[in-house]
């Protein structure tokens, strides 16, 4: 079970405890037995990567992720692109490295 709140403006630190609320109420009265807890995800329009690294939201099943408002230039997606590839080969860098 997912839920999605979408906000109009920018991560702040109050959303992850209303997402957490709304996971604890499903999982006390919509989760079936044996299904896995309920995850949640929080759409915005800009989040400050390191707010959400500090608030550790991804060890209570949540997730952020910023919505575009408007399309960008080819040359930005690419270069948005290319970046999300770094930062993924340093998670799996630093993962292999503590495993």
């Amino acid at each position: 079970m997912v839920a999605i709140e979408l906000k109009l403006g920018k991560f702040e630190a109050a959303h992850k405890g209303q997402m957490e609320l709304y996971l604890k109420w499903l999982s006390k009265y919509e989760k079936a037995e044996g299904e896995n807890e309920p995850i949640g995800l929080i759409l915005c329009a800009e989040s400050n990567k390191e707010q959400v690294e500090l608030l550790e939201i991804h060890k209570d099943g949540i997730m952020v992720a910023e919505y575009w408002t408007e399309m960008p230039s080819k040359q930005a997606l690419q270069q948005k692109l290319h970046q999300l590839l770094i930062e993924a080969q340093e998670r799996i860098a630093r993962i292999t490295l503590n495993a």
